[in-house]
């Protein structure tokens, strides 16, 4: 049985309201008592999960170079959705909203991007298996929550995926610095996809072929770009400002 610790208050939390059958151990720190630790404990309480106390090096050994905040839990790793899976999920949808993370490998960026797809109510997010960061630890205590309840697609052949998703009548809009297009300019009222491309080199160039159209975000001030977790973000509550006001 494959397992993963999950660390932090708000992850942890999570996990606990939403898959507290996936927890196998709860360990809280011994030296800390505060309102935010009750709750959990009272959690596991509730949910029958076994608890410990236990010291602030074990705890750190789990959680390695992260702030575990005195609180870990061992638990069977978070199900994913399959391609087949995420294709019966898309035409159960009325008008689909989906976010494309191509090649996105610093832990701290996805859990960052996990969070406001969840606060933007994104349907599901969907990765290369290949040349991208999973749900990790880290990934899970930066999403504060967000990983454990929004729908995680890996996917083997990611232009593949894309060229399935839009003859569903997905519309597929990408960032690219270079774009002419506005990303306030663009229709996203139907279906559609945001697909964001890695810290580094951006979106690869098969899956920039598979774009419906290449958006920016406009730089007012001396730098070029920004982080992919906040252009992200802009790019996401576009589609939720336009969509509400339709």
């Amino acid at each position: 049985m494959n397992s993963t610790n999950v660390f932090g208050l708000h992850a942890v939390k999570s996990v606990l309201q939403n898959n507290p059958k996936s927890v196998l151990k709860l360990l809280l720190s011994d030296t800390r008592s505060d309102k935010r630790l009750i709750e959990i404990e009272e959690l596991a309480v509730k949910n029958n999960i076994a608890l410990e106390r236990t010291g602030q090096k074990d705890l750190q050994m789990l959680a390695g170079e992260e702030h575990h905040q005195g609180v870990v839990v061992v638990c069977r790793s978070r199900e994913v959705l399959s391609e087949p899976e995420l294709l019966t999920l898309v035409m159960s949808l009325e008008k689909a909203f989906l976010l494309v993370v191509d090649g996105v490998t610093d832990p701290h960026n996805l859990g960052a991007i996990l969070r406001s797809a969840d606060a933007a109510g994104v349907d599901a997010v969907i990765v290369p298996k290949n040349g991208s960061v999973g749900l990790t630890p880290v990934v899970r205590k930066v999403a504060s929550g967000a990983a454990e309840t929004i729908a995680f697609c890996p996917v083997t052949n990611l232009a593949r995926t894309l060229s399935e998703l839009k003859s569903m009548g997905i519309w597929f809009y990408g960032t690219a610095d270079a774009a002419e297009s506005d990303y306030t300019s663009v229709d996203y009222s139907g279906s559609v996809g945001v697909i964001v491309g890695s810290e580094g080199k951006g979106l690869r160039r098969l899956t920039k072929e598979a774009c419906d159209g290449l958006i920016s975000i406009p730089m007012a001030g001396t730098v070029s770009s920004l982080n992919v977790s906040v252009a992200t973000g802009i790019c996401l509550f576009e589609v939720v400002r336009q969509r509400s006001a339709g």
